[in-house]
């Protein structure tokens, strides 16, 4: 046997999760709960959004495509997709998914603003 297959079989035997792929059931929600910092003020902000909607923070267009929770653990977790441009260019500053409970692993890079996912939200619409 070579070197590599053997390290590969060693490696594998002691570490077998990195085999299987963990595949977590979710469902989607209408909304998101999203917190949003300014770090020059220093304000925190909840900012509600709907699925397909945009909103604003300070000079950023905060554009919600989807939110995803867990089935076996609705508010344990959310997966966030965003996309976050800057005004009034419209450049992209992020686009992609945002995880509630690891906000380090994909954050959005700005100078001024922080945007992170707290949790999705089943709106009720009936008011609007």
């Amino acid at each position: 046997m070579n070197k590599p297959a053997l390290w590969f079989f060693i490696f594998n035997l002691f570490f077998p999760s990195f085999l299987v792929s963990q595949e977590v059931k979710t469902e989607v929600a209408d909304g998101a709960i999203l917190r949003g910092l300014d770090k020059v003020s220093g304000k925190v902000k909840d900012i509600p959004i709907y699925s397909g909607d945009t909103i604003e923070f300070g000079s950023l267009s905060v554009f919600l495509k989807d939110c995803r929770f867990p089935l076996n653990n609705p508010v344990g977790d959310a997966f966030v997709r965003l996309v976050v441009s800057e005004l009034p260019e419209e450049k992209n500053l992020f686009d992609g998914w945002m995880i509630a409970s690891s906000p380090a692993l994909n954050p959005l890079d700005h100078a001024r603003y922080d945007i992170w996912a707290l949790r999705c939200a089943m709106a009720d619409r009936s008011g609007e």
